[in-house]
Parts: C-alpha cells; structure tokens; sequence
C-alpha cells in the first residue's frame, strides 16, 4: 500500500501543474485579448479626435463662406437701393420737365 501513497501524489502533483499551464493559457490569452481591446481604444480616441479636428475645420469653412454670402447679398441690397434711388430721381426729373 505503500507505493500507492507516492503514486497519488506524483499523479496529484502532474495534475495541479496540467491545470497551472492551462490557468496560464488562459491568462495569456485573456492579456492578449485586453491588449487588442485596449489597442483598438487608443485607435478609436484618436479617429474621433480626428474627426472633431476635421469638424471644427469645416465649421469654419461653412462661417467664412456664410459670411461671405451675407457680404455679397448686402453689397447687392445696397446696389438694388441705389438703382431704386436713381429710377425714382429720374422719374421725378421728368415729372418736373413736363411740368415745365
């Protein structure tokens, strides 16, 4: 009976180390998952500051050419109102020649 008490610890003992090397099996491959996560983290951050970048670019495209619309519509209102001044001049002058 004696041999068997080595035996179950020599079989416990090849056991315990087969579950240490799938136990580390698994941490490695729950590190290299993490790692992949944390890698496509640090992608995503920078593609969305990326992209805020690229959006406050083209809020300012969108202003300057907002603003410049608004320019060219004043400048053109205010031509409208000087042919509707200078109509309205020669419509009177010619009232006063005809009086005349």
């Amino acid at each position: 009976m004696r041999p068997i008490i080595p035996a179950i610890v020599a079989f416990s003992t090849l056991f315990i180390v087969a579950c240490d090397k799938d136990k580390a099996a698994v941490d490695a491959r729950t590190d290299a998952t993490k790692e992949a996560i944390d890698n496509r983290k640090i992608e995503v951050k920078k593609a969305a500051s990326d992209a805020t970048k690229q959006t406050d670019i083209n809020a300012n495209i969108d202003k300057a050419n907002i603003e410049a619309s608004k320019k060219s519509a004043d400048a053109q209102l205010d031509a409208d109102k000087k042919v509707a001044d200078a109509k309205a001049a020669a419509e009177k002058a010619k009232i006063d020649a005809e009086k005349k």
